[in-house]
C-alpha cells in the first residue's frame, strides 16, 4: 500500500510581494526550498494562516538567501503582502519505508529566516 506522506514544509513564511501578471506559481528562496527539499517546479500545497485559504501551485526559485516568498499569476489573488503561508510538498511511500521516515520541517522567522 502507497501512503501520501509529508515530505517537506515551510512554517509560517510571510508573503513578500505578489505579481498577478507573471504566468503562475509561488516563488521561493531558493535556500529555503532546498533546506525542505522542495524541488523547482514541484507541485506544493499552500495553506494561508490569515484567511485559512489552501491552494496548489508549483513552486520556482528565487535568489538564496533573499527570504523572497512571492504568489504569481492567479495565486497572487490568495494572499497578501505580510500574510503568513505553510508550503508543503508530499511524497508517497510504502508502509515499509514509513519506520524511518521523516519529513523536513522548516520554521522561519518574520523575515523568512530559518530557525536553528
Amino acid at each position: 500500500m502507497q501512503n501520501v506522506i509529508l515530505k517537506g514544509k515551510l512554517h509560517r513564511v510571510t508573503v513578500t510581494g505578489n505579481d498577478l501578471h507573471y504566468e503562475g506559481s509561488i516563488s521561493i528562496d531558493r535556500s529555503l526550498l532546498e533546506l525542505a527539499g522542495i524541488h523547482e517546479f514541484e507541485k506544493v500545497e499552500v495553506y494561508n494562516i490569515n484567511t485559512g485559504e489552501r491552494f496548489e501551485t508549483y513552486a520556482i526559485a528565487s535568489k538564496a538567501g533573499s527570504g523572497v516568498v512571492a504568489l504569481n499569476g492567479a495565486a497572487a489573488r490568495k494572499a497578501m503582502k505580510g500574510d503568513l503561508l505553510i508550503v508543503c510538498s508530499y511524497v508517497m511511500l510504502s508502509s515499509d519505508e514509513l519506520g524511518t521516515y521523516t519529513p523536513a520541517v522548516i520554521k522561519v522567522d518574520e523575515n523568512n529566516t530559518p530557525l536553528r
